[in-house]
Protein backbone atom coordinates (compact mmCIF):
# COMPACT_ATOMS: atom_id res chain seq x y z
CA UNK A 1 0.00 0.00 0.00
CA UNK A 2 2.96 2.32 0.55
CA UNK A 3 3.87 2.17 -3.15
CA UNK A 4 0.26 2.81 -4.11
CA UNK A 5 0.12 5.93 -1.95
CA UNK A 6 3.46 7.21 -3.30
CA UNK A 7 2.28 6.84 -6.91
CA UNK A 8 -1.09 8.36 -6.01
CA UNK A 9 0.54 11.49 -4.55
CA UNK A 10 2.91 11.79 -7.51
CA UNK A 11 -0.02 11.54 -9.93
CA UNK A 12 -2.04 14.12 -8.04
CA UNK A 13 0.89 16.55 -7.94
CA UNK A 14 1.40 16.14 -11.68
CA UNK A 15 -2.22 17.16 -12.29
CA UNK A 16 -1.79 20.39 -10.35
CA UNK A 17 1.62 21.03 -11.95
CA UNK A 18 -0.21 21.38 -15.27
CA UNK A 19 -3.34 23.34 -16.24
CA UNK A 20 -5.47 20.17 -16.38
CA UNK A 21 -6.66 20.18 -12.76
CA UNK A 22 -7.41 23.90 -12.69
CA UNK A 23 -9.15 23.84 -16.07
CA UNK A 24 -11.37 20.88 -15.19
CA UNK A 25 -12.29 22.29 -11.76
CA UNK A 26 -12.99 25.76 -13.15
CA UNK A 27 -15.08 24.43 -16.04
CA UNK A 28 -17.14 22.22 -13.73
CA UNK A 29 -17.62 25.04 -11.22
CA UNK A 30 -18.74 27.44 -13.97
CA UNK A 31 -21.24 25.06 -15.58
CA UNK A 32 -22.61 23.78 -12.27
CA UNK A 33 -22.85 27.31 -10.88
CA UNK A 34 -24.81 28.64 -13.85
CA UNK A 35 -27.29 25.77 -13.77
CA UNK A 36 -27.55 26.03 -9.98
CA UNK A 37 -28.42 29.72 -10.30
CA UNK A 38 -31.14 28.92 -12.84
CA UNK A 39 -32.55 26.11 -10.67
CA UNK A 40 -32.70 28.20 -7.49
CA UNK A 41 -34.26 31.13 -9.35
CA UNK A 42 -36.93 28.84 -10.74
CA UNK A 43 -37.51 27.41 -7.26
CA UNK A 44 -38.02 30.89 -5.78
CA UNK A 45 -40.36 31.93 -8.60
CA UNK A 46 -42.36 28.72 -8.23
CA UNK A 47 -42.65 29.28 -4.47
CA UNK A 48 -43.88 32.86 -4.92
CA UNK A 49 -46.47 31.80 -7.52
CA UNK A 50 -47.67 29.03 -5.22
CA UNK A 51 -48.10 31.46 -2.33
CA UNK A 52 -49.96 33.97 -4.52
CA UNK A 53 -52.37 31.22 -5.57
CA UNK A 54 -53.26 30.38 -2.00
CA UNK A 55 -50.37 28.13 -1.10
CA UNK A 56 -50.03 24.38 -1.45
CA UNK A 57 -48.02 21.43 -0.21
CA UNK A 58 -44.44 22.28 0.87
CA UNK A 59 -41.87 22.06 -1.89
CA UNK A 60 -38.92 19.78 -1.24
CA UNK A 61 -35.56 21.43 -1.85
CA UNK A 62 -34.04 17.98 -2.29
CA UNK A 63 -36.45 17.00 -5.06
CA UNK A 64 -36.69 20.39 -6.77
CA UNK A 65 -33.03 21.45 -6.74
CA UNK A 66 -30.51 19.04 -5.25
CA UNK A 67 -31.54 15.80 -6.95
CA UNK A 68 -31.71 17.25 -10.50
CA UNK A 69 -28.50 19.21 -9.93
CA UNK A 70 -26.48 16.20 -8.78
CA UNK A 71 -27.90 14.20 -11.69
CA UNK A 72 -26.70 16.99 -13.96
CA UNK A 73 -23.28 16.83 -12.27
CA UNK A 74 -23.03 13.18 -13.33
CA UNK A 75 -23.75 14.16 -16.93
CA UNK A 76 -21.14 16.92 -16.89
CA UNK A 77 -18.61 14.47 -15.45
CA UNK A 78 -19.12 12.32 -18.54
CA UNK A 79 -17.38 15.05 -20.56
CA UNK A 80 -14.72 15.96 -17.98
CA UNK A 81 -13.53 12.54 -16.81
CA UNK A 82 -11.79 11.71 -20.14
CA UNK A 83 -9.72 14.87 -19.63
CA UNK A 84 -8.56 13.44 -16.30
CA UNK A 85 -7.90 9.87 -17.41
CA UNK A 86 -6.35 10.45 -20.83
CA UNK A 87 -2.86 11.18 -19.50
CA UNK A 88 -2.61 8.44 -16.86
CA UNK A 89 -0.48 5.96 -18.83
CA UNK A 90 -0.44 7.47 -22.32
CA UNK A 91 1.77 10.30 -21.07
CA UNK A 92 4.23 7.81 -19.57
CA UNK A 93 4.49 6.17 -22.98
CA UNK A 94 4.89 9.48 -24.79
CA UNK A 95 7.63 10.67 -22.42
CA UNK A 96 9.41 7.31 -22.47
CA UNK A 97 9.09 6.87 -18.69
CA UNK A 98 6.93 3.78 -19.03
CA UNK A 99 10.10 1.67 -19.24
CA UNK A 100 11.19 2.96 -15.83
CA UNK A 101 7.86 1.92 -14.36
CA UNK A 102 7.92 -1.49 -16.01
CA UNK A 103 11.46 -2.25 -14.85
CA UNK A 104 10.91 -0.94 -11.31
CA UNK A 105 10.31 -3.36 -8.41
CA UNK A 106 6.79 -1.95 -8.02
CA UNK A 107 4.01 -4.35 -8.98
CA UNK A 108 1.78 -3.50 -11.93
CA UNK A 109 -1.28 -3.56 -9.67
CA UNK A 110 0.29 -0.96 -7.36
CA UNK A 111 1.08 1.28 -10.34
CA UNK A 112 -2.46 1.06 -11.71
CA UNK A 113 -4.13 1.53 -8.32
CA UNK A 114 -1.92 4.51 -7.52
CA UNK A 115 -2.68 6.25 -10.81
CA UNK A 116 -6.39 5.49 -10.59
CA UNK A 117 -6.59 6.73 -6.99
CA UNK A 118 -4.75 9.92 -7.99
CA UNK A 119 -7.35 10.51 -10.70
CA UNK A 120 -10.13 9.72 -8.21
CA UNK A 121 -8.79 12.33 -5.78
CA UNK A 122 -8.82 14.94 -8.53
CA UNK A 123 -12.37 13.93 -9.42
CA UNK A 124 -13.25 14.29 -5.73
CA UNK A 125 -11.88 17.84 -5.80
CA UNK A 126 -13.95 18.53 -8.92
CA UNK A 127 -17.13 17.32 -7.22
CA UNK A 128 -16.16 19.37 -4.20
CA UNK A 129 -16.69 22.51 -6.27
CA UNK A 130 -20.41 21.73 -6.27
CA UNK A 131 -20.45 21.72 -2.47
CA UNK A 132 -19.94 25.47 -2.53
CA UNK A 133 -23.36 25.83 -4.13
CA UNK A 134 -25.07 23.12 -2.09
CA UNK A 135 -23.81 24.82 1.09
CA UNK A 136 -25.99 27.85 0.33
CA UNK A 137 -29.08 25.64 0.42
CA UNK A 138 -28.15 24.34 3.86
CA UNK A 139 -27.38 27.88 5.04
CA UNK A 140 -30.72 29.32 3.92
CA UNK A 141 -32.95 26.24 3.90
CA UNK A 142 -33.48 22.89 5.53
CA UNK A 143 -32.80 20.14 3.00
CA UNK A 144 -32.30 16.55 4.13
CA UNK A 145 -28.56 15.84 4.20
CA UNK A 146 -28.76 12.02 4.07
CA UNK A 147 -30.00 11.75 0.44
CA UNK A 148 -27.28 14.25 -0.51
CA UNK A 149 -24.55 12.03 0.94
CA UNK A 150 -25.96 8.96 -0.82
CA UNK A 151 -26.14 10.85 -4.12
CA UNK A 152 -22.52 11.97 -3.80
CA UNK A 153 -21.51 8.38 -3.05
CA UNK A 154 -23.22 7.34 -6.28
CA UNK A 155 -21.39 10.07 -8.20
CA UNK A 156 -18.06 8.86 -6.81
CA UNK A 157 -18.78 5.25 -7.76
CA UNK A 158 -19.98 6.22 -11.22
CA UNK A 159 -16.95 8.43 -11.70
CA UNK A 160 -14.71 5.60 -10.52
CA UNK A 161 -16.15 3.37 -13.25
CA UNK A 162 -15.53 5.92 -15.99
CA UNK A 163 -12.03 6.64 -14.70
CA UNK A 164 -11.27 2.91 -14.70
CA UNK A 165 -12.45 2.73 -18.32
CA UNK A 166 -10.26 5.70 -19.16
CA UNK A 167 -7.30 4.02 -17.48
CA UNK A 168 -7.69 0.92 -19.66
CA UNK A 169 -7.84 3.01 -22.81
CA UNK A 170 -4.91 5.17 -21.73
CA UNK A 171 -2.83 2.01 -21.37
CA UNK A 172 -3.57 1.08 -24.99
CA UNK A 173 -2.15 4.18 -26.67
CA UNK A 174 0.62 6.74 -26.34
CA UNK A 175 -1.51 9.57 -27.73
CA UNK A 176 -3.41 11.49 -25.04
CA UNK A 177 -5.90 12.94 -27.53
CA UNK A 178 -6.75 9.48 -28.83
CA UNK A 179 -7.05 8.19 -25.25
CA UNK A 180 -9.37 11.06 -24.29
CA UNK A 181 -11.53 10.72 -27.39
CA UNK A 182 -11.85 6.94 -27.07
CA UNK A 183 -12.63 7.20 -23.35
CA UNK A 184 -15.35 9.74 -24.07
CA UNK A 185 -16.85 7.54 -26.79
CA UNK A 186 -16.93 4.43 -24.58
CA UNK A 187 -18.32 6.43 -21.65
CA UNK A 188 -21.01 7.87 -23.89
CA UNK A 189 -21.98 4.38 -25.08
CA UNK A 190 -22.20 3.15 -21.47
CA UNK A 191 -24.30 6.20 -20.68
CA UNK A 192 -26.71 5.83 -23.59
CA UNK A 193 -27.23 2.05 -23.53
CA UNK A 194 -30.22 2.43 -21.23
CA UNK A 195 -31.85 4.91 -23.64
CA UNK A 196 -31.85 2.39 -26.49
CA UNK A 197 -33.03 -0.58 -24.40
CA UNK A 198 -35.44 1.09 -21.97
CA UNK A 199 -38.63 -0.06 -23.72
CA UNK A 200 -37.31 -3.38 -25.04
CA UNK A 201 -38.03 -6.51 -23.01
CA UNK A 202 -35.75 -8.98 -24.80
CA UNK A 203 -33.00 -10.73 -22.84
CA UNK A 204 -30.24 -9.00 -24.79
CA UNK A 205 -31.81 -5.60 -24.13
CA UNK A 206 -32.10 -6.30 -20.41
CA UNK A 207 -28.44 -7.30 -20.28
CA UNK A 208 -27.37 -4.14 -22.13
CA UNK A 209 -29.57 -2.03 -19.89
CA UNK A 210 -27.92 -3.59 -16.83
CA UNK A 211 -24.44 -2.85 -18.21
CA UNK A 212 -25.35 0.82 -18.62
CA UNK A 213 -24.11 3.02 -15.76
CA UNK A 214 -27.25 5.18 -15.71
CA UNK A 215 -29.90 2.83 -14.19
CA UNK A 216 -27.64 2.05 -11.24
CA UNK A 217 -27.40 5.76 -10.42
CA UNK A 218 -31.16 6.24 -10.14
CA UNK A 219 -31.47 4.84 -6.60
CA UNK A 220 -28.45 6.84 -5.44
CA UNK A 221 -29.97 10.05 -6.83
CA UNK A 222 -33.16 9.32 -4.85
CA UNK A 223 -31.15 8.89 -1.66
CA UNK A 224 -31.63 5.11 -1.64
CA UNK A 225 -28.51 3.05 -0.94
CA UNK A 226 -29.09 -0.25 -2.75
CA UNK A 227 -26.35 -2.85 -2.30
CA UNK A 228 -26.79 -4.33 -5.78
CA UNK A 229 -26.03 -0.98 -7.42
CA UNK A 230 -22.94 -0.47 -5.28
CA UNK A 231 -21.77 -4.02 -6.08
CA UNK A 232 -22.23 -3.33 -9.81
CA UNK A 233 -20.03 -0.24 -9.69
CA UNK A 234 -17.34 -1.90 -7.56
CA UNK A 235 -17.32 -4.97 -9.83
CA UNK A 236 -17.11 -2.75 -12.92
CA UNK A 237 -14.12 -0.90 -11.45
CA UNK A 238 -12.42 -4.17 -10.51
CA UNK A 239 -12.82 -5.63 -14.01
CA UNK A 240 -11.61 -2.47 -15.74
CA UNK A 241 -8.54 -2.21 -13.52
CA UNK A 242 -7.88 -5.94 -13.98
CA UNK A 243 -7.86 -5.42 -17.75
CA UNK A 244 -5.45 -2.51 -17.27
CA UNK A 245 -3.10 -4.73 -15.26
CA UNK A 246 -3.20 -7.33 -18.03
CA UNK A 247 -2.39 -4.62 -20.57
CA UNK A 248 0.55 -3.49 -18.43
CA UNK A 249 1.80 -7.07 -18.24
CA UNK A 250 1.64 -7.24 -22.02
CA UNK A 251 3.70 -4.06 -22.25
CA UNK A 252 6.22 -5.50 -19.80
CA UNK A 253 6.71 -8.60 -21.91
CA UNK A 254 7.11 -6.56 -25.09
CA UNK A 255 9.62 -4.15 -23.60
Amino acid sequence: MKNVWVICRKELRSYFASPIAYAVMALFALIFGLVFFSATREFVNFTFRSQMNGGGPPISVNEFIIRPMLGFAGTVSLFLIPLISMRLIAEEKRNGTIELLLTSPVQDLSIILGKWLGAMLLYLFVLGMSLLNIAFLFAWGKPDWKPVLVAYLGLLLQGGCLLAVGTVISAMTSNQIVAGGAAFFVSLVLYMLSWFTEYDSTTASRVLNYVSIVPHMENFSKGVLDLKDAVFYVTFIFLALFLTVRQMESLRWRS
